[in-house]
């Protein structure tokens, strides 16, 4: 892991306000402060965000692209605004490379009926790794049923790095398609993707990003990565649920066919034939989430406001401090400790299941992760059931890292260690 003595210490004002702009962290959990320590799994929401998505129902509630009246043009330009902000925010180089879908999970498994399957034969290869999330191992393990095509798994060595040898070697003339996690959700660890890219294209094989705990840490310039398709959520980057971005480069999506079927990707239909819609919309069938959309981009504007560097280099802080505090706890045992790392820190306490660390930490007002978190490839991996997962965001504090471990002290002395 990177040396923590590197790691400058944040500006607490700085911090001070980021949190002041969060509701939520204004709750008490069991009569003690809320320390949200679980932003891996979503995270919470600025009130530019919450007023956006209401300003929308108030204001200019509309289905897009179908209406002349004024509320629906509002509606639809608020929309696709707000798909030119995310094409901005990740350097696409067009908007119509941005397709709306619920989440990284969706689009993931619209890759993979809708680029994979049709291309994919008897004993053609797909390559992950074994650090994924079920959503980067489950779609395409359904297309394998699909096609005849195998799964192929990059190892990961003990401290949750790739390894990247391996994943050069196994990459062959029936290699299809790379899809691989650009930052473990169970780990932490940052994945060498501009390398695994390159790797891949000098082969023609394409790759995709599950850039799901990625895209509220890191930069992201898909151009510089020349990934060809890029996947988040927008809950993990301080937007709404249910909303999610595929990228894609266009002449990808120009090659692919619709993965469903309904209003708004179509041009024209008949009986005997049906004409679609151009990208992206030919894959956005039937009324989308709108409002969404809209406070996804406003999410964007917000960290965009703050800077992903300087958001990076705070969570870095953090990360660099919870680690030292908890490498100082004998029964503490880390899960995850590869060099290039984010603001994920799994552990286990001997002899305590993770969920019981959970229970007690939440009586402190402690909401942290306890299970396989979507990785059960991960925790067979490290021969545990679970971990405990906290995971930090931009507003949280160094005081919150020492709620944590104070709360462990807690689960130490319930234990009797």
């Amino acid at each position: 892991m990177k040396p923590i003595e590197s790691v400058p210490a944040p500006v607490p004002h700085r911090v001070a306000c980021w949190r002041a702009d969060f509701p939520i962290l204004g709750e008490r959990v069991h009569g003690c402060p809320l320390v949200y320590l679980d932003n891996g799994a979503t995270t919470q929401k600025p009130a530019s965000v919450i007023d956006a998505e209401n300003a929308y129902y108030r204001h200019d509630n509309a289905n897009v692209h179908r209406g002349v009246h004024l509320l629906s043009q509002r509606a639809t330009d608020a929309y696709e605004t707000a798909r030119a902000k995310i094409s901005r925010f990740i350097n696409a180089q067009r908007p119509e490379e941005i397709v709306f879908v619920r989440g990284t999970t969706e689009a993931i498994n619209l890759v993979a009926q809708s680029h994979a399957r049709p291309r994919l034969e008897p004993g053609d290869e797909i390559l992950i790794s074994a650090m994924e999330h079920h959503s980067n191992i489950v779609p395409w393990q359904l297309v394998c049923e699909q096609t005849g095509a195998v799964l192929k798994v990059v190892p990961i060595d003990d401290t949750g790095a790739l390894e990247v040898d391996a994943y050069e070697r196994l990459l062959g003339r029936r290699t299809r398609l790379v899809a691989i996690t650009h930052v473990a959700n169970a780990l932490g660890s940052i994945n060498p993707v501009a390398r695994i890219v390159a790797a891949a294209h000098a082969r023609g094989v394409p790759v995709l990003l599950d850039g799901a705990q990625a895209i509220s840490h890191l930069p992201i310039d898909v151009r510089a990565l020349d990934c060809d398709f890029y996947a988040f959520s927008g809950h993990k980057i301080y937007g709404p649920t249910g909303i999610g971005v595929l990228y894609a480069k266009a002449a990808l999506l120009e090659a692919m066919p619709p993965w469903q079927g309904g209003g708004d990707m179509i041009r024209t239909v008949t009986f005997e034939k049906t004409e679609y819609n151009a990208i992206p919309w030919k894959f956005e069938a039937g009324t989308p989430n709108i409002a969404g959309a809209i406070a996804l981009g406003a999410a964007l504007d917000y960290v965009g406001g703050i800077g992903m560097e300087i958001i990076a280099g705070h969570e870095a802080d953090l990360l660099a401090y919870a680690t030292d505090a908890l490498q100082k706890m004998p029964e503490v045992r880390l899960i995850g400790t590869a060099h290039d790392k984010t603001s994920i820190l799994s552990f286990v306490i001997d002899g305590v299941h993770a969920h019981d660390v959970g229970t007690i930490l939440d009586r402190h007002g402690i909401a942290v992760r306890a299970g396989h978190h979507c990785a059960m490839p991960v925790m067979e991996r490290y021969g545990v059931p679970a971990t405990v997962r906290a995971s930090f965001a931009l507003y949280n504090t160094r005081d919150e890292v020492d709620a944590l471990t104070a709360g462990l002290a807690s689960v130490k002395e319930v234990f009797g260690q």
